[in-house]
């Protein structure tokens, strides 16, 4: 009883979150926002999704594939919106508002940001 119910909820947190990201996705005005709200919801979602999975099979050969699926999803979901993000930024999409990309000068190197927490 208490093993079905955990595997119910954490599909319905799965399921919670998979229905956010598919909101933002159709929602949200332009490739950076639809790339957040499709990789942190998603991520979470089919995470919660594999975990339930291990949860009803067990540590067999079926839990095993679940653990797998989270990690390649671990590995490639962040990878993926990164490579999304810098293609947009290379191809010239804007972003909203006043928000620009950082210009390399005003970047704080290493030492001048241990500099500053030195005077802190």
């Amino acid at each position: 009883m208490i093993h079905a119910a955990v595997v119910i909820a954490l599909i319905a947190v799965g399921v919670f979150f998979l229905t956010v990201g598919t909101i933002g996705l159709l929602r949200l005005p332009n490739v950076y926002n639809r790339m957040h709200a499709t990789s942190k919801p998603t991520t979470l979602g089919t995470a919660a999704i594999f975990v339930a999975g291990f949860v009803r099979f067990g540590p067999g050969q079926e839990g095993l594939t679940a653990l797998i699926g989270i990690v390649f999803l671990f590995l490639t979901v962040p990878t993926g919106a990164h490579m999304i993000a810098r293609a947009a930024e290379q191809i010239g999409v804007p972003f909203e508002a006043s928000v620009v990309w950082p210009d390399r000068s005003s970047l704080m190197t290493d030492r001048e940001v241990d500099e500053r927490t030195d005077d802190d």
